[in-house]
């Protein structure tokens, strides 16, 4: 059984490089994870010798196939959970991220199962990420940041990137939650602003925070 700072590290790797095409820099895997950079080459070094990353010094590192398999099977964990709590229990969506943290390495894949089955067999998080499949596969959709739609754009909210708790708090006050469909009223590149129609009002964003909300259009 892997150890949970090992599932991390693993988990990080793939969510840094969903796609597995090209190195990830040791300091922006050690800035994800709030560990020093010598902290992770030290870990990327012993993951290397277990086959679980190719590391090239200098270039960075990337999962091989058996450490992406292995990573997979933790973020199925983690986005299951999240739903479990926010549909079943209740918990609010800003609040189940740390939480989950927690329980995706204790609960046991028997448990995730049943989950999967009470929940639907769902294909995505609260936050609108893809939850794999057992196999591993993850849904596929043409998706888009905010920030690159353009005036009068209408559009539907698929992924809230930024799970920080006040951002959704924002996003859940200002109606910004996965299936609304808003806007484009105004784009103002000097102003780095957006301004869009969410509920019949205005919500002006930052061209920054629009970019970690993704969406399809309508």
């Amino acid at each position: 059984m892997l150890s949970s700072t090992v599932e991390n590290y693993l988990k990080e790797l793939f969510l840094l490089n969903p796609d597995g095409e090209t190195q990830v820099a040791t300091g922006e895997l050690a800035k994800a994870l709030s560990v020093t950079p010598g902290s992770a080459t030290s870990m990327i070094k012993t993951l290397a010798q277990a086959g679980l990353v190719e590391h090239r010094p200098h270039y960075g590192v990337k999962l091989t196939n058996e450490g992406r398999t292995l990573a997979v099977h933790v973020v199925r964990r983690h986005r299951i959970v999240e739903l479990f709590l926010v549909n079943i229990l209740g918990m609010d969506w800003s609040e189940v991220h740390d939480e989950a943290e927690q329980l995706e390495h204790v609960v046991s894949d028997q448990v995730i199962s049943k989950m999967d089955d009470l929940l639907g067999h769902p294909t995505h998080d609260p936050h609108g990420d893809p939850i794999p499949t057992p196999e591993g596969t993850l849904p596929v959709r043409s998706l888009q940041p905010l920030s690159f739609c353009k005036l009068g754009d209408t559009v539907s909210i698929a992924r809230i990137g930024n799970q920080n708790t006040s951002f959704l708090k924002f996003a859940e006050d200002n109606g910004l939650l996965l299936g609304a469909t808003i806007k484009v009223a105004n784009k103002n590149e000097v102003a780095d602003s957006i301004t869009i129609i969410s509920k019949g009002e205005e919500v002006v964003l930052g061209l920054a925070a629009a970019g970690r909300i993704e969406v399809e259009f309508a």
